[in-house]
C-alpha cells in the first residue's frame, strides 16, 4: 500500500468510529455531529444564511434547512432577517450560546482521551495538512 493509500484508509477508519463516538456523546443534548457542526460554525463565525452554511458544511441545502429547523425547534438557533430582507440569517439563541459552552465542556474529556500520547505539535500539523488535503479537493 502507499503511503497515500495508508494515510486515507487510516483516515476513512478513525472517521466513522469517530462520528459514532460523537453522535452516541450528543444524544444527551438531543443533537447530532451535522448540527453540533452547524452550532459549532455560529458559534466560531457568528451569524449565517443557509447557503453559506451549505456551502461551508459541503451539504446540501434541504439538508441545512432540515438541521436548522430542528435547532430552530429545540430553542438553540432562530432566523432573523440579513442585511438583504430576502435573506434569513441563522444564529444562536440566548439558550443555545448556553448549551454550545455546555457542550464543548462535556465533549472535552472525550477529545482528550481520542488525542492521548498526540503531542500538539502533532495536533498542529494534522490540522495543517488536512486543512490542505481540503482545500486540493476543493480545486
Amino acid at each position: 500500500m502507499t503511503n497515500e493509500q495508508e494515510f486515507f484508509n487510516e483516515y476513512r477508519l478513525m472517521y466513522r468510529p469517530f462520528t459514532n463516538q460523537i453522535n452516541l456523546q450528543l444524544e444527551k443534548y438531543q443533537l447530532y455531529s451535522s448540527q453540533w457542526g452547524v452550532l459549532r460554525l455560529l458559534t466560531d463565525r457568528g451569524p449565517h444564511s443557509l447557503v453559506e452554511i451549505a456551502n461551508f458544511m459541503y451539504i446540501e441545502k434541504p439538508s441545512v434547512t432540515r438541521l436548522v429547523q430542528k435547532l430552530v425547534e429545540i430553542g438553540y438557533v432562530e432566523t432573523v432577517a440579513g442585511k438583504d430582507k430576502r435573506e434569513k440569517l441563522v444564529q444562536l439563541t440566548e439558550q443555545g450560546e448556553h448549551i454550545v459552552q455546555e457542550i464543548q465542556a462535556y465533549l472535552k474529556p472525550f477529545l482528550e482521551n481520542a488525542l492521548e500520547g498526540v503531542t500538539e505539535q502533532d495536533i498542529d500539523i494534522a490540522t495543517q495538512v488536512l486543512a490542505k488535503i481540503r482545500a486540493n479537493i476543493k480545486k
